[in-house]
């Protein structure tokens, strides 16, 4: 992987449509206690079906912590890979990598995310671990990033 200076637009990359064709999907399994009621025991089983259903008709990674790695292997079937990626909470949309494309190569953005508004109105804290996760997924994929962590943003907006 390599750290891009240049940005997107000027390579003749873009941000694909929802609907359009991808490769696959990531999904962090859920833990975290203070957002899924009974320690997310029953999240994690719904969680599994959800995973189960996706992996139908595309790829998908779950990136899951050390402490729910074995657990997650359990409730996911071979076909779909999970590897352990802590984070601090599972919503790999808002702060996983924006992917970009120029229709051959495929880029990873990589910007600052802070709970929806870090310490003075954010969501929960800390949230470093999920800081930390498009660099880390660019480098799973192995593809080049930008690097625009100088710029908050939550990858669903």
């Amino acid at each position: 992987m390599r750290v891009l200076t240049s940005n997107p637009r000027d390579d003749g990359f873009y941000m694909p449509a929802e609907f359009s064709k991808h490769s696959g999907c990531i999904l962090i399994f859920p833990e975290r206690s203070d957002s899924w009621a009974y320690g997310g025991y029953k999240a994690r089983k719904a969680f599994a079906e959800v995973c189960k259903a996706i992996a139908k008709s595309e790829k998908v990674t779950v990136c899951a912590s050390a402490e729910q790695y074995e657990n997650a292997r359990y409730l996911l079937p071979d076909n779909i890979r999970v590897v352990e990626m802590s984070s601090n909470d599972s919503w790999a949309r808002d702060y996983a990598p924006t992917f970009v494309t120029n229709g051959k190569e495929i880029r990873g953005i990589n910007w600052s995310f802070n709970a929806w508004g870090g310490l003075f109105n954010g969501l929960y804290f800390p949230w470093d671990k999920d800081d930390k996760m498009a660099r880390k997924l660019c480098d799973l994929y192995d593809v080049d990033m930008y690097d625009m962590s100088g710029f908050v943003l939550e990858g669903g907006s």
